[in-house]
């Protein structure tokens, strides 16, 4: 029980202290583990579970997408990748399909790598 707080208590310092490119990879990262679980739960026929987590991807995919700044013209394009996520997580959602939860995942696992280098050239030219 100490074990699982303190493991609580480290997570939590570590969104506390995250910069907020840091925080959007930690999101990428959440939505791929939810939808691994998802996947996970569809191969036992875990409806329930399935469900849970699915929703909490398509929470995360909500999020990225009312926080897009219109400003810049590159939103458009990430506006037109959150709504197709979001129209294939909810069909995945209503047939619980394995298939389209990997492509889900393929989508974030590029969408965060991408980003993964956007924060490297980012930290090489000192900006954070």
């Amino acid at each position: 029980m100490a074990m699982m707080n303190a493991y609580a208590q480290y997570n939590n310092s570590k969104v506390l202290t995250a910069s907020p490119s840091e925080l959007v990879l930690m999101l990428y990262e959440g939505a791929i583990k939810f939808c691994n679980i998802a996947i996970l739960a569809v191969e036992q026929k875990d409806i329930p579970k399935a469900h849970t987590h699915i929703i909490k991807v398509l929470k995360i995919v909500d999020h990225f997408r009312a926080t897009l700044d219109m400003k810049y013209p590159v939103a458009e394009d990430f506006d037109r990748v959150y709504v197709y996520l979001q129209e294939r997580i909810l069909e995945a959602n209503i047939k619980k399909d394995k298939e389209i939860l990997e492509e889900i995942i393929a989508h974030l696992r590029s969408m965060r790598d991408t980003w993964k280098e956007v924060m490297k050239a980012n930290k090489e030219r000192g900006i954070s």
